[in-house]
C-alpha cells in the first residue's frame, strides 16, 4: 500500500535518512515502500526539546528515524520516562500507549502519543501559571 504526500511550496520532509525540500509549487508523490517519513512540523530538535516530555519525543522521533542507534535511545527513554512518572503521576496512561507502541516496533505511532504527552505536559504547566 502506498502513502500520498503533498508538499506545500518550500515545506521538506525527512524520508528514510534524507531530507527533501520542494520547490516553489506544491507537490504530490507516494511513498511506495515502508520508510521512516517526518514533515517538517513533526520534527523536533535538541535546541527545541526544553521539557522532559519534548525530550521523551525527540527520543522516540531518534528510534524512529535512526534505527542503527535505537539501543542508546531505549536507554535514555528509559531514564526520561522514570523522571516523568516522577513528578507527574498522571501520565502514566500516555507513557503505557508509547511503550506499547516501541514494544511492537510501531515508532511512527509511539511518536504520536509522545506528541499527545507534550500536549499534556503543556496543558498541567498552563494549570500551574
Amino acid at each position: 500500500m502506498s502513502l500520498k504526500i503533498t508538499l506545500k511550496p518550500s515545506e521538506k520532509i525527512f524520508i528514510g535518512g534524507a531530507v527533501v525540500q520542494n520547490g516553489d509549487s506544491s507537490a504530490e508523490f507516494f511513498i511506495l515502500n515502508d520508510v521512516p517519513l517526518l514533515r517538517e512540523k513533526d520534527i523536533l530538535t535538541e535546541e527545541k526539546a526544553d521539557s522532559v516530555c519534548k525530550q521523551i519525543y525527540l527520543c522516540v522521533q531518534l528510534m524512529y528515524i535512526d534505527s542503527a542507534n535505537v539501543t542508546k535511545y531505549q536507554h535514555v527513554y528509559r531514564v526520561l520516562l522514570e523522571q516523568v512518572l516522577s513528578a507527574a503521576p498522571s501520565t502514566v496512561d500516555f507513557l503505557a500507549a508509547i511503550n506499547t507502541d516501541l514494544a511492537c516496533g510501531k515508532y511512527y505511532q509511539a511518536l504520536k502519543g509522545a506528541r499527545k504527552l507534550v500536549d499534556y505536559e503543556q496543558e498541567l504547566i498552563s494549570h500551574v501559571r
